[in-house]
């Protein structure tokens, strides 16, 4: 007994030597910061897209001794298909690693950034945040009447009859509103179907609104089950995993430990041309139309 004392106490005394990071007895729960508009991207400012977010993701599924991923959520929305990719990335990790995952939402995880929150195992709130949002939008500007009042003549040449729809600078279709009103039905389907799937019965059923393309703030979404619990990150972990867990940010790191704007989206000639500003300037117009329906 005394030499099984002894030997105990020198490993705890060698434990306390390493780096935390290298201890099994210090719960570590790594953090990714998923920030922004889903997919609307310039070179100044990367989007929210499967292709940015990988990378950060696989490293902290493959960290050592992790008791669960926190991921911090804070998007209006945006792409569709990124949306639905980074959540399958997120979920395909984390059956691969059996590792539970926890989301929480700091100021809004709307419509896309909601469908990334429903990626998680547990979905926490703050009280003010904006939650929901299950639905499809899509908008354009009219701009014939314009041009022709200038006296500018439009002249465009397609091979297809429909590769023309929705031209801003033509005069709009009712079949092709319709046509792109049965896309954005459904891919409507398609999200309440997954939100379905991964809040099964905790949703209010009640509500009839739930799929209405209505928010409502984090307090009054965990009343509707669509988020499991009011608080935050650092208050939570602590709760969960005691006053000593480690939550390292797991983030992109390029050329010098800092992250290269841009990379992603189209290398390094991306990086010597120089960004255009054209597009950096749609890029921030429609982040901000997506951040301002929210009232942020």
């Amino acid at each position: 007994m005394a030499e099984t004392s002894a030997f105990d106490r020198v490993r705890a005394a060698l434990r306390s030597l390493l780096p935390a990071r290298f201890r099994s007895d210090i719960p570590i729960v790594p953090v990714v910061r998923l920030s922004g508009a889903i997919g609307i991207s310039s070179p100044l400012k990367p989007g929210l897209t499967l292709a940015n977010v990988a990378r950060s993701l696989e490293r902290a599924f493959s960290m050592r001794h992790i008791r669960a991923v926190a991921l911090l959520i804070n998007s209006p929305g945006g792409a569709a298909a990124q949306s639905h990719l980074i959540h399958r990335r997120i979920r395909a990790l984390a059956d691969e690693k059996k590792i539970p995952v926890l989301a929480f939402v700091e100021d809004v995880a709307a419509s896309g950034g909601y469908m990334i929150a429903c990626a998680a195992d547990e979905i926490v709130a703050d009280a003010s945040s904006i939650v929901g949002s299950i639905g499809v939008v899509g908008g354009s500007f009219g701009f014939d009447k314009l041009i022709e009042k200038i006296g500018i003549e439009r002249r465009l040449y397609t091979s297809g009859e429909n590769k023309a729809m929705l031209d801003p600078f033509l005069p709009e279709k009712p079949e092709d509103v319709e046509r792109l009103k049965a896309i954005q039905r459904e891919i409507h389907e398609s999200f309440i179907a997954l939100v379905k799937s991964r809040r099964a019965d905790k949703l209010d059923s009640r509500e009839t609104a739930l799929f209405s393309g209505a928010y409502w703030t984090g307090q009054r979404g965990r009343e509707l089950g669509l988020v499991d619990a009011v608080g935050d990150l650092r208050t939570v972990l602590r709760e969960r995993f005691g006053d000593k867990v480690r939550t390292p940010l797991i983030a992109e790191r390029g050329l010098f430990g800092r992250r290269v704007l841009g990379l992603s989206h189209g290398g390094f000639d991306q990086l010597w041309n120089g960004p255009s500003l054209a597009d950096d300037m749609v890029a921030t117009l429609e982040a901000r139309a997506l951040w301002s329906r929210y009232g942020l």
